[in-house]
């Protein structure tokens, strides 16, 4: 198999335990009507004898209720069904201790979002949002979460599906995956600079560029994977350093971690700079704006 683009229902049975993914069932909640945003695949699996949540995009399904939303696109109700999915995971693990709450495996391939304008008209933005707020409150209440890029992480769809996760790997580029948040013509058009200046920035600055590797290089990828049969093993491990880290209580992890890491790899070297200036700006105005005690 020389790519995963378009194959995240297959992915989840290459990174999964054999036969132990339950789709459409996540703790006490099962997901049965078919119709609800069919391009999002969630269920239960067991990876290396422990359950895990999975959520994936399908690229294969179709929302016939909203058009534009195909080829793995996250619509409005994909975005709904994925935070619902989370939500169960957090509700069957409630009452568990830190080392006992489960992983959750999202299988990253989706070239964004779908607003149409029902969606948009809807509440598409709720929706994305939703999913983006339950993952964050997945994290902080101590479940491992790693992302696994397999094909495209575009736009608005990685914002909710992947960014929040403690640590995202990702399929080497020669497997034709593809990460971008914004194209190089939207880019051009957003900063007024021409579409030939920006090409040749890309061709050595990260923040300009696309691809799993300049992604690495940022600090938005932590690790890349070289070969398709590496990935289970990539995510076994991750999230046993994930639950490692969360045990010490150490802020290695989501995205505040691949903030450093971007600095430490040479991506983003401004970084700290910016940071102290925004924090010293902040200390000097603060106290105008902090309530006035009685």
């Amino acid at each position: 198999m020389d790519t995963l683009l378009g194959k995240g229902r297959e992915a989840v049975d290459l990174i999964v335990d054999p036969e132990s993914f339950a789709q459409d069932k996540v703790g006490a909640t099962t997901f049965g009507d078919p119709t609800f945003g069919p391009g999002a695949v969630v269920g239960e699996a067991k990876l290396d004898g422990e359950l895990v949540t999975v959520i994936a995009s399908d690229a294969e399904a179709f929302n016939e209720k909203f058009p534009v939303v195909y080829s793995g696109i996250i619509g409005m109700e994909e975005g709904y069904k994925m935070a619902q999915a989370v939500y169960a995971t957090l509700a069957a693990d409630a009452d568990k201790r830190l080392a006992d709450k489960r992983a959750i495996v999202l299988i990253v391939d989706t070239p964004g979002n779908g607003p149409g304008k029902v969606e948009e008209i809807f509440g598409m933005n709720k929706a994305t949002g939703a999913y983006q707020l339950a993952l964050a409150e997945a994290r902080l209440a101590g479940h491992p979460i790693v992302a696994m890029v397999i094909g495209r992480a575009i736009s608005g769809a990685f914002l909710c599906h992947g960014l929040q996760a403690d640590r995202i790997l990702s399929l080497d580029a020669k497997f034709q995956t593809m990460i971008h948040v914004m194209p190089i013509t939207s880019v051009s058009r957003i900063i007024k600079k021409d579409i030939e200046t920006l090409e040749e920035l890309a061709k050595s600055n990260p923040v300009f560029a696309a691809g799993p590797s300049f992604f690495h290089q940022l600090g938005g990828v932590e690790e890349l994977v070289s070969e398709i049969p590496a990935m289970r093993a990539a995510i076994i491990k991750h999230v046993d350093e994930i639950r490692r880290a969360k045990a010490a209580g150490l802020d290695v992890v989501g995205p505040r971690g691949r903030g450093k890491l971007g600095v430490e790899r040479g991506g983003r070297k401004v970084r700290p700079h910016v940071l102290e200036r925004l924090n010293a700006e902040f200390a000097a105005v603060q106290a105008r704006f902090r309530p006035q005690a009685n």
